[in-house]
């Protein structure tokens, strides 16, 4: 697929934000998630380093710009809907910015 014919098949939402979910392509751990717009995607493909949307912030973000920590797409999957995006990356660091391998470290699990 061009970049031009997966970029027109993202679904956006209202606020022009489409969901990612990061996974590191070696051990497909989920290392992250966040946000991207048209231009987060637009500058991802471009580049090979992913960006994203920071509604905090209101501003597009480089993973990686402040820690030296960049992401670097192998992958881009758009889920069936296409609403939801799945980012394979080699990353140069920790995803998470307490600086863990994974922003998920908080676990519960049902009793057997």
């Amino acid at each position: 697929m061009r970049d031009d014919e997966f970029l027109a098949a993202i679904k956006f939402d209202d606020r022009g934000l489409v969901p990612v979910v990061v996974q590191a392509i070696g051990d497909n751990m989920v290392l992250m998630q966040a946000f991207m717009n048209r231009d987060a995607v637009t500058q991802t493909l471009q580049t090979g380093r992913m960006v994203f949307w920071s509604r905090s912030r209101n501003e597009l973000w480089v993973k990686g710009a402040t820690s030296g920590h960049y992401q670097h797409w192998q992958e881009l999957l758009l889920d069936c809907d296409g609403d939801s995006l799945l980012a394979r990356v080699t990353a140069d660091g920790p995803a998470c910015h307490l600086g863990t391998v994974s922003c998920f470290q908080r676990k519960i699990s049902r009793a057997k």
